[in-house]
């Protein structure tokens, strides 16, 4: 077959794909078709659900937040006293309560990573960078491989206050993951706020209002202080994080 001809035969095949993903887009919700043809998603704006400290979720699109990398869910990190506590969990509080003082948060996009969150620049209402704020409280660390540099000033005065994560130690969240691979997708997880069958299953419950001395976990505080109208009580101090004796 001629040359000429194996182009034009191509190039009507990749039309008539193109033509079938657009047509047939809103009927399979999980194809993203600017993943095909290239084009860049507009910028994203909307309440925002926390995933964890580098994620959240708005209008059901995951966005993982560009040039930074906070401590993953279930990972650990010692305090200033050597104590063990869920580090992940408090980068995600930390980060609830950033967001939830000016709303809502507008992400621009930046690229899409290998398990199809759109990674993008997010900004508050009030135009706070949220990376930014994110690693000048110790809460997620600049992360070179993506960032460049770009948060290095922010992380430099968060080592020297000793504040978050730099109060104690900690392992990048980067080797955590490394060493906690098993050659699996990560497991999608529930934004904070939204109340999840596995939850309620465990019987969390507005009533009775609970102490923290009643309380047997940092998730269990979380869920308290984000779901219930007398949650907040368990966080004396406005930080954003109920019981920090457990968590």
């Amino acid at each position: 077959m001629p040359l000429r001809m194996v182009f034009l035969t191509v190039t009507a095949l990749a039309a008539l794909i193109t033509q079938f993903l657009m047509q047939h887009s809103e009927n399979a919700p999980d194809l993203n078709v600017s993943h095909w043809i290239g084009s860049k998603p507009a910028p994203i704006a909307g309440a925002a659900s926390v995933i964890d400290g580098d994620t959240i979720e708005i209008h059901g699109q995951r966005i993982r937040f560009n040039g930074i990398d906070a401590p993953e869910s279930a990972q650990q990190c010692d305090d200033a006293k050597g104590f063990r506590y869920q580090c992940g969990a408090k980068a995600a509080a930390a980060l609830d309560g950033f967001l939830a003082a000016s709303r809502p948060v507008q992400c621009s996009f930046v690229s899409w990573d290998r398990y199809g969150r759109f990674v993008g620049d997010c900004r508050r209402a009030d135009g706070a960078s949220v990376a930014a704020w994110m690693v000048e409280h110790g809460q997620a660390l600049d992360w070179p491989r993506y960032s460049h540099g770009a948060y290095a000033g922010q992380q430099t005065k968060a080592e020297a206050a000793k504040v978050g994560l730099w109060a104690g130690s900690f392992q990048a969240p980067w080797d955590w993951r490394a060493e906690h691979a098993d050659g699996k997708r990560p497991v999608a997880k529930q934004p904070l706020g939204i109340i999840s069958r596995r939850r309620v299953a465990q019987s969390y419950s507005c009533q009775p209002r609970l102490t923290c001395s009643q309380i047997s976990s940092c998730d269990e505080a979380q869920w308290y202080l984000t779901n219930c109208p007398w949650g907040r009580k368990l966080d004396r101090d406005g930080d954003g994080i109920a019981c920090e004796t457990l968590c």
